[in-house]
């Protein structure tokens, strides 16, 4: 048995496939002084290939997952556009007169190492897309076959050091059962991926790849973070068992699709989806999503070389509203930087992007593009309930500017008599701790607030999320975390506004009863996680909730209080615990 970190729950149960992901092996060559040209259009070549191969898993990706996870791949495609690095091979091939996939391993090379051993975490993280880009350019280079999980041709449990964002996008679900890696944390984007995708994963197992073989029989528990290695029958019969009760329990919940989230006690809450595209509304109606809680409105912008103009944005906002009649639709304003970027717009490099020029203010700085964006929304609110949510707010004087950039908006509609809803609800996403902790300023001058749980976390705590090494710390159960977001509830209550969440705190079951407890107003999750929100809530009293909450808040450490929480859980559920933790 093998523990590792739980990263998408269920079980698997199958052959062990390894899958190679090391090193391609690059030869030292002489080229003549007249090769050189040939070589440099060699290397062009390899980058468009490499370039239009990135393209299209982006948008294989964005189709089947949601651009949240294809913007993964903006990274990949920044290393490709990055004339440093492109005139360094050049520099190195006329100096050296080596063949081009010689001088370009070594400047890869030279390239991670330098951004491996950097203090800045962020930039510390760009070193696996560093890594995938260059062995795509290479393979393209040297002619080498790609090994790709899409030509598996049986079911099999994928074994490996680390899979890239590349790997897993091109999983399919039919053949790859689970998957295994030696490395990686519980938010890594390979981690996201896999839930996304419903596969079962264990990440951080440190030695997997050496302790199993080629055809081995594996279990896979992707709750427990476990990993079992040829076992016996009996053992084998035991998680067969628990894998049919998984699989039957996931059928249960999705007949609680209409049902409302209501506790046993008679308290209603409302559960509401995340999404990127237009296209998700499916998945939203199919998991019963009582509305979108968050729009990402960012995929409109990505991949292009244009920005998209304000019947585009009318179009796809109307999209959404209209499959989903009368219920709330709240629209994020454009949420660009940190780790989104996009060359039409100009973004410039910063030391600490995400605490940069992104987001509101992005936005603010540039009305032109904000303008056109709110218009759109405006005009598209006619044809349902949409309200508006202006991300990354940190005080009460960012959030007037804005209100007065929609004021001017919605003016500029009036002159032109074109119709909108004048009463259209605004919020603000409180994710920074600045404006947790002033939000009952904020809760003065708006209509509801959703807290955005990822960032919020990640700033309050000073921990990247993304950093396997520190992930640890990040605690959504610290008492610090909790404090915030009891303050914000309280706050906008006072002010008789509702308070929702988006971030991924509001979809872990075992966070629910604080939450719940708190008085939070509106779950918003990824769609597929909708039914098991509803049927826990639908399974717990609120007044428990509220004393569970009201111990937890006692605690000094967020260990303690996920300890107790899930301990409250189960004792109250136990079939929840039966069923997915047994």
């Amino acid at each position: 048995m093998l523990k590792g970190i739980p990263a998408s729950p269920g079980i698997a149960i199958g052959k062990a496939f390894l899958f190679d992901t090391s090193q391609l092996i690059v030869n030292e060559k002489d080229i003549k002084q007249d090769a050189i040209p040939s070589e440099i259009t060699r290397f062009e070549e390899a980058l468009i290939k490499t370039r239009s191969e990135i393209l299209a898993i982006q948008k294989k990706i964005s189709k089947e997952m949601g651009t949240q996870h294809a913007e993964i791949f903006n990274a990949h495609l920044l290393v490709l556009e990055d004339r440093m690095l492109i005139e360094e091979v050049i520099e190195g091939l006329k100096k050296e007169r080596k063949c081009v996939e010689y001088i370009f391993s070594k400047v890869i090379e030279k390239y991670i190492k330098v951004f491996s051993k950097m203090n800045d975490e962020y930039l510390k993280e760009r070193t696996s897309d560093i890594e995938d880009v260059g062995k795509r350019i290479l393979k393209n280079l040297i002619g080498a076959q790609e090994k790709t999980l899409s030509d598996l041709k049986e079911e099999v449990i994928v074994v490996a050091y680390d899979l890239s964002p590349s790997d897993t996008a091109n999983m399919h679900k039919k053949n790859v059962k689970g998957f295994v890696t030696d490395i990686g944390g519980r938010t890594s984007h390979t981690a996201i991926m896999a839930k996304s995708l419903e596969i079962p994963a264990v990440v951080g197992l440190e030695n997997v790849t050496a302790r199993v073989k080629a055809g081995d029989m594996l279990i896979v528990d992707g709750a427990d973070g476990i990993v079992l290695i040829n076992p016996d029958k009996t053992v084998l019969k035991k998680y067969e068992a628990k894998q049919q009760k998984f699989v039957e329990f996931e059928k249960t919940l999705l007949n609680l699709k209409d049902t409302p989230a209501t506790t046993l006690d008679g308290h209603r809450v409302e559960i509401s989806a995340n999404i990127e595209l237009p296209n998700e509304v499916s998945s939203v109606i199919a998991h019963g999503a009582e509305g979108i809680g968050l729009y990402r409105t960012e995929f409109l912008y990505m991949n292009r070389n244009d920005v998209p103009d304000e019947e585009e944005q009318f179009e796809a906002y109307k999209k959404v509203t209209t499959r989903l009649p009368k219920k709330p639709v709240i629209i994020r304003t454009l949420d660009l930087g940190g780790d989104k970027f996009l060359s039409q717009l100009k973004f410039p490099h910063e030391m600490n992007p995400f605490l940069g020029w992104r987001a509101i203010r992005f936005c603010l700085a540039k009305p032109e593009v904000f303008k056109v964006q709110l218009r759109a929304i405006l005009r598209a609110s006619v044809f349902g309930n949409i309200k508006i949510m202006f991300p990354m707010i940190s005080g009460l004087g960012e959030l007037r500017q804005a209100i007065k950039v929609l004021e001017e908006a919605k003016q500029e509609l009036r002159v032109k008599k074109v119709s909108f809803n004048e009463n259209i609800e605004v919020g603000a996403m409180i994710e920074i701790p600045s404006a947790a902790l002033t939000c009952d300023l904020l809760a003065k001058e708006v209509d509801f607030f959703s807290i955005g749980t990822n960032d919020l976390i990640q700033y309050s705590l000073a921990v990247d999320r993304a950093n396997e090494k520190i992930a640890y710390l990040y605690k959504p159960t610290h008492p610090a975390v909790l404090r915030l977001i009891k303050n914000i509830i309280d706050s906008g209550h006072k002010e008789n506004i509702w308070v929702g969440m988006c971030g991924e705190m509001a979809a872990e079951t075992g966070f629910v009863l604080i939450l719940l407890g708190l008085g939070l107003d509106e779950f918003s999750m990824s769609p597929v996680l909708v039914p098991e929100m509803k049927y826990v809530i639908s399974n717990v009293r609120f007044e428990d909730a509220r004393k569970v909450a009201e111990e937890a808040m006692k605690l000094p450490t967020g260990e303690e209080v996920e300890t107790f929480t899930n301990k409250r859980l189960n004792e109250l559920m136990p079939l929840l615990k039966k069923t997915k933790k047994s």
